[in-house]
């Protein structure tokens, strides 16, 4: 059975990564989007991000395209928006689709490890995956669901 570290994607700058890099940290999978009503998210991820790391813990972003045309710049774009309006230093990926048949193979398996209410698409941006210190999914989340919600959950994954 996959787990998120059997899995590679490129940075937003242009990297290839492992997310074995990620191995035994708790991991927040997130499809973001520069120009969607949940954008300000970024900041509450951020928060998460500066608050957990110490302990082991990561949020990933991977911008995605694919809801109303919401990210529609380049990756450099991308990444200078995220720095500068909301101060983003996790890691962001390049840009992917998430749902179809170019969708990245992270978010295949993310999908397949844990359906939404209505299936395993994707339905919008800010869709959100919790991953173990094992490398499976524990959790997800509806875009509406503001990062601040997590820390319960976190917190019990981070002790776990």
């Amino acid at each position: 059975m996959a787990v998120l570290g059997d899995f590679t994607a490129t940075t937003i700058d242009g990297t290839e990564r492992s997310l074995s890099d990620y191995s035994g940290d708790v991991v927040l999978v997130v499809n973001t989007a520069s120009e969607c009503g949940y954008t300000p998210q970024f900041a509450g991820l951020e928060q998460l991000w500066e608050t957990y790391r110490d302990r082991g813990f990561t949020v990933v972003g991977f911008p995605c395209n694919q809801f109303g045309g919401q990210d529609p710049g380049t990756d450099d774009e991308i990444g200078a928006f995220c720095q500068k309006n909301y101060g983003v230093t996790f890691p962001m990926m390049a840009k992917v689709d998430v749902n179809g048949d170019d969708a990245h193979p992270v978010w295949e398996w993310l999908r397949s490890e844990k359906g939404g209410l209505l299936g395993d698409r994707i339905k919008w941006n800010f869709t959100k995956f919790l991953v173990g210190r094992d490398g499976h999914v524990i959790g997800r989340y509806a875009p509406q669901v503001e990062p601040a919600k997590l820390t319960e959950d976190i917190e019990k994954a981070l002790a776990g």
